[in-house]
């Protein structure tokens, strides 16, 4: 009969002496390593977001309008010629609301997915003019309320949770195709 020797508690951990060396500079290297990475989105953070100045587009054409949402008692649509997507990551567009009454509204607005919020730059006029907006500041977008056409675009059409959904064509086109990002 052989007789096997029984472990001893040391004999487990026979390769621990060659790995300790490896362990303890990981160890003393990860909180350096954690700090840069740290550093480096903590400076991208501190960058402050800059809206490159605004460009009126020209007033809507009929041709041009696409409807994406009806709330029961307004219609509304964007001018797909003025859909452009901005230096600073907003989209931008004319908004064109029609009540069942006949009433028309045009606005020139931006979106910011990265923040989902909205911002209301002009108004149009009958001439075809703009007045621009005394409500300068970004709003977050509700989701709840008579009017959803702002969560429409931002979830539907326009942004892929903080980012956004592709070029200005491409948004245009699914708007034109009713082909919403998430369909329901």
């Amino acid at each position: 009969m052989i007789m096997q020797k029984k472990p001893t508690f040391l004999s487990k951990y026979r390769y621990f002496p060659a790995i300790f060396p490896a362990l303890l500079v990981v160890s003393l290297l990860s909180p350096i390593a954690a700090r840069a990475v740290t550093g480096d989105v903590e400076e991208e953070n501190s960058k402050e977001w800059q809206e490159t100045p605004l460009e009126l587009p020209a007033s809507p054409q009929a041709e041009n309008l696409l409807a994406f949402y009806d709330s029961g008692s307004q219609s509304f649509s964007i001018d797909a010629k003025s859909l452009t997507i901005a230096s600073d990551g907003t989209i931008r567009y004319t908004l064109i609301s029609s009540s069942n009454s006949g009433a028309k509204n045009i606005s020139f607005e931006g979106v910011r997915c990265q923040t989902a919020e909205k911002k209301l730059y002009a108004f149009g006029r009958p001439d075809g003019s703009w007045s621009r907006s005394r409500r300068d500041q970004w709003e977050k977008i509700s989701y709840t309320g008579l009017n959803k056409q702002h969560s429409t675009l931002l979830n539907d059409y326009f942004c892929e949770g903080t980012t956004i959904a592709g070029k200005a064509e491409q948004i245009v086109a699914r708007i034109k195709q009713k082909q919403p990002l998430k369909p329901y």
